[in-house]
């Protein structure tokens, strides 16, 4: 827990609580991902979006055995259920017996008792998230909350606690999970080492720029590749390109987006996404089974024109970063009838845009407004010229098992291996109809049903699995030791206190950094500088002190004897 009361004249950042491992509300969510079949630190969004088809008939049983939730949010886990300690593995067999059986095996049926799990566990995590953050709220008196970590990507608890909470907004950093350490980490030298103060300004747009901080690709590269595999398309631009792409989605096609910078942090903002129109009610099974390949129950996130929101959703300020999650308006929202079959559930028609309204009349919301991304907004403000509707369907770019598409390349793999019918590249428009004599590859596990992979993916996994139990082995041995000859608490809610909160210790407050580096990174700082082409000769100077501080640190401590003698690496790498 950070002090908001942070000058950048202080210096330093003040710690005031901690709950220090391995209690951790990410880990008891991650058990549960697991448990229900889930892939840890991948599929928890999965988890989240199948609670609102379960009932929550597991909270007691979990607020019994699992973990001890104090009036101010402080927690303790029963580490007698969990195996991250001494295991490799999230749980053991004593929480595979509380829930009555083994884990869900992956790619299996979803059935009642996952779907009943999901629900459970996403309700412990609000109340755990509700009450932190009010403790936060009267242990510093501040109106403004800022989040990170992995649980801030939990949007449904987050619409909870910007409805329910004390305070008056709350801001959560899109590349919430570890990602996001490296902008910290940026910020905290700039404000306590170099002692610079940030710049607010009402009047202009959030220095995060809608967090489209990946890299971008220039019509040259972009038509190189298409002329490399005999692709068939047309160059359109400006107003012209917005219309075309909005009348394909009033058609009812699925569109690939690939314009601009890449999105920075784990949610398609609209620079590298699927497109598709939010009235058919039959659009998120289609998207999930032709285009995903993914389970059906998942539902897709709205788009929608950032004065727009309130039109459609019972939320009054901007979403930009899709890290909210609120009600579809009630007088848009239609009844339903009560349906055990999935598929049918899904396929509902629950209200006049149900492509986007999740089986309990939740949406996940992104907002857009024309300075993040100009492309992306003219798209949807000619779909509701030509439609009414100032919103559309908003998915990754990617197939399961696949990471979000980046270069021209990705983006036309992907196209040409699903069932989407337009793809928007730059400038060019690509037809599925018109690619019949186009050369193009068929790759990864998820394509698998396609043809053969190139790489025998089974054998490399044992390699990395054989990798890791060495690694386990050798670092956790003490930590295994150490639980034998002190069994775990079995009566973990007898402890004494009110709290589980940890007083921080002065001396952890803040990390001094050495003024004294002599390393000279000239070099280095101009071959980084080279990538950032989208940024003035005045930002890269500002910004020049900063990375060579960071190269001069990296190259002063160099920790070759951590993992096992195979040392770090010393190079900073790039994106491409």
């Amino acid at each position: 827990m950070g002090n908001c009361l942070y000058s950048p004249w202080q210096r330093q950042y003040n710690l005031i609580k901690k709950i220090e491992y391995p209690d951790s509300l990410g880990l008891l969510y991650s058990a549960f991902t697991h448990y229900t079949g889930f892939r840890v630190n991948n599929g928890e969004y999965k988890l989240m979006g199948l609670a609102p088809y379960g009932e929550d008939k597991y909270v007691d049983v979990i607020k019994e055995h699992l973990i001890d939730i104090r009036e101010d949010g402080s927690i303790k886990l029963n580490m007698k259920y969990f195996g991250y300690l001494n295991q490799m593995c999230m749980i053991n067999k004593h929480f595979n017996d509380l829930f009555g059986g083994p884990p869900r095996k992956a790619e299996s049926k979803v059935t009642r008792r996952e779907m009943d799990l999901a629900k459970s566990i996403q309700v412990v995590t609000e109340e755990v998230v509700l009450k932190m953050a009010n403790h936060a709220f009267e242990v510093t008196g501040c109106d403004y909350l800022c989040l990170a970590g992995g649980v801030a990507l939990n949007c449904v608890a987050n619409g909870r606690l910007l409805r329910e909470g004390k305070f008056k907004d709350i801001w959560i950093q899109p590349a919430a999970g570890d990602a996001g350490g490296s902008l910290g980490a940026a910020l905290f030298v700039y404000n306590s080492h170099y002692y610079k103060k940030r710049v607010l300004n009402k009047n202009e747009p959030p220095i995060q720029r809608g967090s489209y901080w990946g890299p971008d690709f220039n019509d040259d590269e972009i038509i190189s590749v298409l002329n490399s595999y005999n692709y068939k398309y047309k160059k359109v631009e400006g107003s012209v390109r917005s219309k075309l792409i909005a009348s394909y989605l009033a058609e009812g096609k699925v569109i690939g987006h690939f314009s601009g910078r890449m999105e920075f942090g784990p949610r398609a903002l609209g620079a590298r996404s699927i497109l598709a129109d939010p009235r058919d009610e039959i659009t998120q099974s289609k998207l999930n089974l032709k285009i995903k390949y993914r389970e059906s129950f998942r539902p897709f996130a709205p788009t929608v024109l950032v004065e727009d929101i309130n039109e459609y959703f019972d939320i009054n300020r901007p979403s930009p970063y899709m890290l909210l999650v609120a009600q579809v308006r009630k007088e848009r929202c239609l009844p339903t009838t009560d349906e055990s079959d999935i598929i049918k559930k899904v396929n509902q028609k629950r209200s006049d845009v149900p492509a986007i309204t999740h089986v309990d009349y939740s949406a996940r919301i992104q907002s857009i407004n024309r300075k993040d991304h100009p492309m992306y907004y003219d798209i949807i403000r000619e779909f509701k010229n030509l439609t009414g509707y100032g919103v559309i369907v908003n998915t990754s770019f990617n197939v399961r098992g696949e990471p979000i598409v980046c270069t021209p390349y990705d983006a036309l793999n992907c196209f040409m291996n699903t069932e989407m019918d337009v793809l928007a590249i730059g400038n060019y428009i690509l037809s599925k109809e018109d690619q019949k004599e186009a050369i193009y590859t068929k790759r990864g596990k998820a394509l698998e049903k396609f043809g053969p992979t190139n790489v025998n993916k089974l054998d490399e996994k044992k390699k990395l699995e054989k990798k890791a139990e060495r690694l386990f082995s050798k670092y956790i041995t003490s930590i295994s030791k150490k639980i034998e000859k002190n069994p775990i608490d079995l009566n973990f809610k007898q402890r004494s206190g009110g709290s589980f909160w940890k007083p921080c210790n002065e001396k952890e407050l803040c990390w001094k950094y050495n003024n004294d580096l002599n390393i000279h990174a000239d070099k280095e700082v101009e071959y980084i500088l080279s990538f950032w082409n989208k940024y003035s000769d005045r930002d890269k100077e500002l910004f020049k002190p900063l990375i060579g501080e960071l190269i001069n640190l990296k190259n002063k401590f160099k920790y070759e004897d951590v993992m096992a003698g195979e040392g770090m690496s010393g190079s900073i790498y790039v994106m491409f």
